[in-house]
């Protein structure tokens, strides 16, 4: 199928051919019938993309601060790496269309394969022919209404909601400063509830066309007009509500607003606006400031967006899809009329030349439709995801895998292909002889082609069965999120492949089992969990200079995990698990790589109000090893420290940039400091190439994977029983 996207660090516009999406539960499969342009918001993005490095630092501070962040605890190559990685990738533009439900995914009962439906999203509502849309994200549109105007419901619920936060009455009168798409929106529904409404723009077609549609008055903002009808229209008080429509760096805006609003007015930023709010005047009528967020109550909120979960409507009357279906419901009955303000409808396969004459200044706009063919040529939906059920048949398992041909390349494959896998995992694999990197797989279109096209994939699906039953593929990679780690692993390994799963191997004591069994079931126990940093190089030669233990040793281990951004899928507990189950194995198994036997007992304790962890493990010869994983630490501070003591000696590694070893005689230190830090990915993956084209063992034994899993899984229940929980009680 086709995708418009763009290149954001080269400013690149393109239409893509990328997979299927695959139809997951929880959601439809939407083939495309028109999807409308934001000529506010998409346009800024557009532009964006084509300003200098220095100009899109400046157009965005915020992210200029993560990567400073970024710098002090991974380090400049690390984070050049990473960012260059974002930058030179592919980004979907596209949020707000209508289409036919083409596939219904397990859980939907609202809708059926063949009805037309209004998605919203950025995720979700793509410029693309086919889009799995999750089921808070779509509503059915009424028979009345043309797919066309359907098309018009995400902006209309950006719109409706900005009007809700003005909380505006019948018979008020309100300003709306900006009229392009969301502004003639925001005045049509303010006339529809009984709103006399002054419009104010530069433009004086827009003006002329805000008054055809209902708008009392508009004019120029620098001009007298829109002055003079705010006080014939309120006898000099000024207007109840100013709803800030207008993007761009001018603070005229702002100034407007303060001079006509009554005194204890109400003034809504719905567009994205320059807001140095001049103290005096807002202080003086003690205006109200208002935000408003989107399409409504449920937006960037996981659980409601992704996972489906409602809000109560006695709690929350408006959401995000009830927002939806009301625009569509007043378009439908002829409140709000959305046909005078589509300035053109360009065929699809026009996307990227109309996006050109949008960006200089060639299509003046107030808003522009793509219209899809109907059919698309031999992309037919793709399968539902799989299922998790986890049988438990006995059988046997082997140690070395069957013989490979001579001097023929170790193929892969990739199942995820987000952040880590792109930045961490896959510039090593690219770069390395006799490895060929066959199929990625995704669930979504566009990030397959991303990684096809920076790394060479042979081929990119959403077909996860079609790469399981490939007999060319040696290995799959499960670079996935968390829950689905155990259920893909425990599917390739059924399939015969040796298996790179990142951490966690599972979530469950019941997943780790299904695991189990599908290797006694399949005799097949090729396996490796990306349990990376037993093989980073100065862990590894400070672990020699450190020489065999004799006696019990003491291992402390400080990470200062940070707290995660707002939004982050690490905070999906319900679904992903905890932080530590999700990255606390790195942390037991360097321990116990260390001190080379596995653990047998855990204590966990937690303080209340955060989600820092003390992790106390217990090892066979009396060794103990403290895991202090916290969230409230200094940002600036060094990411991991550990120290090793035992015999009279000390072992100390400082955030992989540093390690010493003191042994009461002399000391030594890490020979030079190395330019980036080196946890390890490297060789653990060259590791796992060396034994799948061998036929040799896993780098890690499958009894050590197991372990550590378990005594991760085992911090939960050492939290809940406030005692030690021995290892042969948790598994």
């Amino acid at each position: 199928m086709k995708q418009v996207v763009q290149n954001y660090r080269s400013g690149e516009l393109a239409l893509l051919d990328v997979p299927v999406p695959g139809c997951k539960p929880g959601g439809v499969l939407v083939r495309t019938a028109y999807s409308l342009i934001s000529t506010g918001t998409e346009l800024m993005k557009v532009s964006e993309a084509g300003m200098s490095m220095l100009g899109k630092a400046r157009s965005r501070p915020d992210q200029v601060a993560k990567v400073v962040q970024s710098v002090a605890t991974n380090g400049v190559p690390a984070t050049y790496r990473k960012v260059m990685g974002k930058l030179d990738s592919y980004t979907p533009l596209g949020y707000s269309l209508c289409g036919v439900v083409e596939q219904v995914g397990d859980g939907i009962d609202d809708v059926k394969a063949g009805d037309l439906v209004a998605c919203a999203g950025n995720e979700h509502a793509l410029h693309a022919e086919l889009n799995w849309v999750p089921k808070n994200l779509y509503a059915p549109v009424p028979d009345s209404l043309a797919p066309r105007h359907a098309a018009f419901g995400t902006v209309g619920s950006i719109a409706l909601q900005g009007v809700r936060q003005g909380e505006s009455r019948l018979g008020e009168v309100a300003l709306v400063v900006g009229l392009g798409l969301i502004g003639q929106l925001v005045a049509q529904l303010l006339t529809a509830s009984g709103v006399r409404v002054v419009g104010a723009d530069p433009d004086p077609a827009r003006c002329e066309l805000a008054e055809r549609l209902g708008a009392a008055a508009c004019g120029d903002p620098a001009s007298p007009a829109v002055e003079s009808a705010v006080a014939e229209l309120t006898d000099g008080h000024g207007v109840d509500q100013v709803y800030l429509a207008a993007g761009g760096g001018s603070n005229q805006p702002v100034e407007l607003a303060a001079r006509l609003c009554r005194d204890r007015g109400r003034v809504v930023d719905i567009g994205k606006c320059r807001l140095d709010l001049p103290w005096n005047a807002y202080y003086e009528k003690e205006l109200d400031v208002r935000f408003s967020r989107s399409y409504g109550p449920g937006r960037y909120d996981p659980a409601y967006e992704i996972e489906g979960r409602d809000y109560p409507i006695g709690y929350v009357r408006w959401t995000e899809r009830r927002n939806l279906a009301c625009f569509l419901d007043l378009v439908a009955r002829g409140r709000v009329d959305v046909e005078p303000l589509i300035t053109r409808t360009a065929d699809f396969d026009d996307a990227v030349e109309t996006y050109r004459r949008l960006k200089d200044g060639g299509l003046k706009a107030v808003a522009v439709l793509f219209r899809y063919p109907e059919q698309v040529a031999e992309d037919g939906p793709s399968a539902h995801a799989p299922v998790m059920s986890v049988p438990a048949v006995p059988g046997g398992a082997r140690s070395s895998a069957p013989v490979r041909a001579a001097r023929t390349p170790v193929r892969l494959a990739f199942v995820g292909a987000g952040n880590y896998a792109t930045s961490m995992l896959l510039p090593h694999l690219a770069q390395r002889d006799g490895v060929e990197l066959s199929t990625v797989v995704t669930t979504t279109a566009l990030s397959a082609a991303n990684a096809q096209r920076k790394f060479g994939f042979r081929e990119a699906t959403t077909d996860l069965d079609a790469v399981l039953g490939d007999a060319s593929v040696d290995a799959v990679f499960v670079v996935t999120r968390h829950s689905s780690h155990a259920e893909l692993t425990r599917k390739a390994l059924l399939a015969g492949k040796a298996v790179f799963v990142e951490k966690p191997l599972a979530l469950t004591q019941e997943e780790l089992a299904g695991v189990l069994d599908a290797v006694e079931e399949s005799g097949n126990d090729r396996l490796q969990v990306g349990f990376n940093r037993r093989f980073a190089p100065l862990l590894q030669e400070a672990g020699k200079r450190f020489g065999t233990r004799t006696g019990p040793a003491s291992l402390r281990y400080l990470v200062n995990a940070g707290r995660l951004d707002h939004g982050s899928w690490y905070l999906q507990q319900g679904t992903e698990g905890s932080r530590f189950a999700g990255e606390g194995g790195h942390f037991v198994d360097t321990a116990s790589w260390l001190l080379g036997a596995d653990p047998v007992s855990v204590y966990a304790l937690a303080p209340s109000g955060n989600e820092d962890l003390q992790v106390v493990l217990g090892y066979p010869d009396g060794s103990t090893a403290t895991i202090s994983y916290v969230t409230t630490g200094a940002a600036g501070f060094p990411k991991e420290t550990l120290d090793l003591v035992a015999d009279g000696k000390v072992l100390r590694l400082d955030d992989f940039v540093r390690s010493s070893v003191y042994d009461g005689r002399k000391r030594w230190v890490s020979s030079r400091l190395p330019k980036a830090r080196d946890k390890g990915q490297s060789a653990e993956l060259a590791a796992f190439v060396r034994a799948v084209r061998t036929g040799g063992p896993m780098p890690v034994p499958l009894r050590s994977l197991v372990a550590t899993t378990t005594a991760t899984l085992a911090v939960r229940a050492a939290l809940a029983g406030g005692a030690p929980v021995t290892l042969a009680e948790a598994r």
